[in-house]
């Protein structure tokens, strides 16, 4: 779609004279010059949709493996999955010829080698705070360059940055994002990961975890045609909740941890915010186990029904044991 911007004005014609909404699909990769070529001629006349990568349940659906460390190796793009590729591969010709060369001629970058770096320097830093002093000093390139580079990987949907939770409430918050990548794959393998059993002991294991677990949510909102409404807790003593997933029901907090086993620590700080924050209705910890276990502080739960508790919370119901 993008290479041939003239066909909006056609089918702005089209549009017109038809007065049928749903009569063509469009689809493109570059979010830069054709989402501002649809707002110029088609104003009005469109419902734009976001498609990031397979959920989880879609993963499961076309029989791709369900154990989390292949999951965070192998990601979630769907020709990986489906026709069976090896992850390092394509996840490699992928940086090569998107990252690399179409994201980096979109945002006229000049400096490959400080932009590779940088990139593979964002992926280390998942569900870390964005401190642009760091990533600058880093990457040996100034703050503004950082600041547009995160632009672009951001328009780009390879990376977000998870906004943090405001409430008029006497404790000090944080004002940074936490950066994620939208697919746990490809940062996987920007950080040098060759295999799933290098996973297991991986330093970055729980923070790639996290970052699939906080994606699956976007997803969730997305495949619904749903704006964010995800956001995370953390004050400046440093406690911190994972993720806010708000309705009108009030907000679903989740802690995310990737262990397979529960600890009794784990929800201590969702009970000390729940204090704080009095509309938090649901106290949630996603874990990497396999099994739903209610608590009496709440509920822990696998990340594959992480979809269907949030659909339940949507609708202020339980979730069942059937899911």
């Amino acid at each position: 779609m993008q290479h041939v911007p003239a066909l909006l004005s056609y089918l702005q014609v089209l549009a017109d004279e038809r007065g049928h909404n749903g009569l063509f699909v469009l689809t493109g990769s570059e979010q830069f010059r054709l989402s501002d070529a649809i707002s110029q001629s088609l104003a009005g006349r469109t419902a734009l949709l976001r498609l990031l990568p397979l959920s989880l349940t879609e993963r499961r659906s076309i029989g791709a493996g369900g154990a989390i460390d292949d999951i965070i190796y192998s990601g979630f793009y769907p020709r990986i999955l489906d026709q069976g590729l090896d992850p390092r591969q394509a996840l490699g010709d992928y940086v090569e010829t998107y990252v690399e060369r179409d994201v980096r001629r979109l945002g006229e970058i000049r400096n490959l080698s400080s932009f590779r770096r940088f990139v593979r320097l964002c992926a280390g830093r998942v569900g870390q705070l964005v401190n642009l002093s760091s990533l600058s000093s880093d990457a040996g390139v100034s703050h503004t360059t950082v600041r547009e580079w995160l632009t672009v990987l951001e328009a780009s949907y390879i990376v977000f940055q998870l906004q943090p939770y405001h409430a008029n409430i006497r404790k000090r918050l944080v004002k940074s994002p936490k950066l994620y990548f939208y697919d746990v794959g490809l940062a996987s393998y920007l950080i040098g990961i060759e295999n799933a059993q290098q996973v297991t002991t991986h330093p970055l294991r729980g923070a790639l975890f996290e970052n699939m677990v906080v994606v699956e949510a976007l997803k969730h909102r997305f495949n619904r045609g749903r704006e964010s409404n995800l956001s995370f807790f953390r004050d400046s003593r440093g406690l911190e909740c994972d993720l806010f997933y708000e309705t009108g029901h009030g907000i679903h907090a989740i802690e995310i941890k990737s262990g397979a086993t529960i600890a009794s620590d784990y929800f201590t700080s969702l009970n000390r915010i729940a204090e704080l924050i009095p509309n938090i209705s649901a106290k949630t910890v996603i874990y990497g186990g396999t099994t739903r276990q209610s608590r009496t502080n709440g509920k822990a739960l696998p990340a594959a029904i992480l979809s269907a508790a949030l659909e339940r919370f949507e609708c202020n119901q339980e979730v069942t044991e059937a899911e």
